[in-house]
């Protein structure tokens, strides 16, 4: 690949794999609507998961913003509790 083909890397290659990755991931915070869609429960349900402590968010500025790892975290932690349900019945 050269200049005389007519054709640079950038040609080939538009966009590195770092440029890549971060336009194809999720966002690593989340708003209460945000998480609240993904879990699939209301806004409402958001912040009493907040404030019973159940679901874990941090300050951003003058806002408040959910990690998305404490979403798995919080279903890891319904799994778990499910788990134990059924093998104590």
């Amino acid at each position: 690949m050269s200049e005389r083909d007519g054709l640079t890397e950038g040609d080939l290659f538009p966009m590195s794999i770092a440029e890549a990755s971060i336009t194809n991931t999720a966002p690593l915070l989340l708003t209460v609507e945000q998480a609240a869609q993904q879990l699939g429960i209301g806004r409402t349900t958001v912040f009493a998961l907040l404030k019973s402590g159940e679901l874990e968010s941090i300050p951003l500025g003058r806002l408040r913003r959910i990690p998305a790892e404490c979403i798995t975290e919080y279903i890891d932690r319904l799994r778990a509790a499910a788990r134990d349900n059924r093998q104590a019945a």
